[in-house]
């Protein structure tokens, strides 16, 4: 399955100009199977998920994500925006509580240095973002990002692959121009939330960007 875990609708992410209808339609047109709606900092009550569903023939799955003081965070799993989340950890104690999972959200941003001297000073940037202090708790980094640029998602791809975590890809859609960029591929069909949260946490999934076809697994790095 190819579902689109990042992306934005308005009104309930303020810098989106798309439609909810608009994005499924669209999403249906570049041939995914599912897309998430992730707003910032607001979840999508079930309602109005499973009406638009029905409505569209489509399977459309709920999201958020999060604004903490370490970056941007993809929680799948949760219900309601709860005070304090805006710290990494406080977030993890809850996401856990309810059996959600969490993604590190484009880690290129504020961590990858746009002018690097050497590869030394690169691989040290690399180094010192994967001591980010909520990594200690999210399953996967987004390492294709729609709107990032090739040296961004490079980056992400390279840090996931220094931690040894699998990488996921989402649009991170606000406008029409980004839908249908990336995906990730799930090896398993996907249903509901749980089942995407059991995958998620199984690792039985890679990146995928859609422009070119071209799988992006993230591994271990082999020296040598």
């Amino acid at each position: 399955m190819l579902i689109d875990l990042h992306s934005h609708t308005w009104p309930r992410s303020h810098d989106s100009v798309l439609n909810p209808d608009d994005l499924v339609v669209r999403a249906k047109q570049a041939g995914l199977d599912a897309i998430v709606f992730s707003e910032h900092d607001t979840v999508w009550d079930h309602n109005s998920i499973e009406e638009l569903r029905a409505k569209h023939n489509f399977l459309i799955l709920a999201g958020v994500e999060i604004s903490t003081d370490d970056g941007h965070i993809l929680v799948y799993g949760i219900d309601k925006y709860v005070f304090g989340m805006h710290r990494s950890r406080e977030l993890a104690k809850y996401v856990d509580k309810v059996g959600g999972v969490m993604v590190a959200a484009h880690p290129y941003r504020r961590q990858m240095p746009w002018f690097s001297r050497s590869d030394d000073e690169y691989q040290a940037a690399l180094e010192k973002a994967s001591r980010n202090p909520s990594y200690e708790f999210v399953r996967a980094l987004e390492v294709q990002n729609g709107r990032g640029s090739d040296k961004e998602n490079e980056f992400s791809h390279r840090l996931a692959s220094i931690m040894e975590l699998p990488g996921t890809a989402g649009t991170d859609s606000h406008a029409i121009s980004d839908i249908g960029k990336c995906a990730t591929y799930f090896e398993r069909e996907i249903r509901d939330e749980r089942e995407l949260i059991a995958e998620l946490k199984a690792g039985r999934f890679y990146a995928v960007d859609l422009r070119s076809g071209k799988p992006m697994p993230t591994g271990p790095v082999i020296s040598g």
